[in-house]
C-alpha cells in the first residue's frame, strides 16, 4: 500500500499534494495520478478515507472527498478537469489537450460523459451502493437501525442515490458505452489507437481508469480484497452486451504503454 501522508503533514508543504482514497483504486483518484504520471508529475500522497468525514481535509481544502490536488499556496482543486488544467500548466509536455478547438470539445464531452456527475463513473457508482442500501433499507422496516446516521446513508445523500436514478443508471452507462465504441472503432478505422487525434489525450487515460468499474484489471495488476473487485465488476446483463471489447483492449494498452502497473492504493 502507498504511504500517505496525513493532513497535518502535508498541509505546510510546498509542491503537489494530491489526496486519496486510501485502500481503494477510485477512479477519479487513480485518472488523476495517471495524468501526474504521464506529466512526470511527483506528488506528496494525503490520506483519504472512504465513507468518513475526513474534517481535516475538508477544513484544508473545502473537500471531504477524494481526489484533491494542491500546488502551493494556490486553491485546491477537486474537479477532474481542474485537476488536468493543473497538470497541463505545470508540465506543458507531453499534452494531454488537443491542439484542435474542435477535437477539445469532443474531447471534454466525452470525458464528461465517463467523469461527471450521472456519467459512467457516477451511474456505476449509484448501482454499487444499490444493494447496501436496498438491504439496510429492509432492516430499517424490520426495525433493525437508521442507515441515515451511518457511513451508508451519508454516501446515498452525497451521491444523489433514489430508486428512480438506479432504475436510469443502466440505460446511462449502456449509452456512453456505445458512444466511446463508435469513437474508437472510427478512430482505429482512421489508423489512430486513441479516441482523439492520433496521440494520447486525457480521455484515453479517463476511459483507462473507469473501465475498472466494469471490469477490474487482473490481480496481479490490480491487486484487492475479492469483496471490492465483486463490487466493482458489473453484474447487469444490459451493460456487459454494450461492453465492447475494443474498449477493452484499449484500456490494457493504454495501461501497459502509459500508465504504471501494478496499481498502488
Amino acid at each position: 500500500m502507498a504511504e500517505y501522508l496525513t493532513v497535518e503533514e502535508a498541509r505546510p508543504l510546498k509542491g503537489l499534494r494530491l489526496a486519496l482514497t486510501v485502500g481503494v483504486p477510485g477512479p477519479w483518484g487513480e485518472a488523476a495520478k495517471g495524468i501526474f504520471h504521464v506529466k512526470g508529475l511527483a506528488f506528496a500522497p494525503v490520506a483519504q478515507y472512504p465513507a468518513m468525514p475526513n474534517e481535516e481535509l475538508r477544513e484544508w481544502t473545502g473537500h471531504s472527498n477524494a481526489p484533491v490536488a494542491v500546488y502551493d499556496d494556490e486553491e485546491p482543486r477537486a474537479g477532474w478537469a481542474e485537476i488536468l488544467y493543473l497538470a497541463e500548466r505545470l508540465a506543458p509536455e507531453p499534452p494531454l489537450l488537443p491542439d484542435n478547438a474542435a477535437d477539445r470539445a469532443a474531447m471534454f464531452g466525452l470525458s464528461r460523459e465517463i467523469c461527471g456527475e450521472w456519467g459512467l463513473g457516477w451511474s456505476r457508482r449509484l448501482l454499487m451502493l444499490h444493494p447496501a442500501v436496498a438491504g439496510a433499507g429492509q432492516a430499517n422496516d424490520a426495525g433493525a437501525g437508521d442507515t441515515a446516521d451511518g457511513s451508508l446513508g451519508y454516501l446515498a445523500s452525497r451521491y444523489g442515490y433514489s430508486e428512480a436514478a438506479v432504475l436510469t443508471a443502466p440505460a446511462r452507462v449502456v449509452d456512453i458505452l456505445r458512444v466511446l465504441t463508435e469513437r474508437l472503432r472510427t478512430q482505429l478505422a482512421a489508423g489512430s489507437g486513441y479516441f482523439i487525434g492520433d496521440r494520447l489525450s486525457a480521455l484515453d487515460i479517463y476511459w483507462a481508469t473507469f473501465a475498472a468499474l466494469l471490469r477490474p484489471l487482473a490481480q496481479e495488476s490490480c491487486p484487492m480484497p475479492e469483496f471490492v473487485r465483486a463490487l466493482y465488476t458489473n453484474a447487469d446483463p444490459t451493460v456487459d452486451a454494450a461492453a465492447d471489447p475494443v474498449l477493452f483492449e484499449h484500456r490494457d494498452r493504454i495501461y501497459e504503454e502509459y500508465l504504471e502497473l501494478p496499481l498502488d492504493f
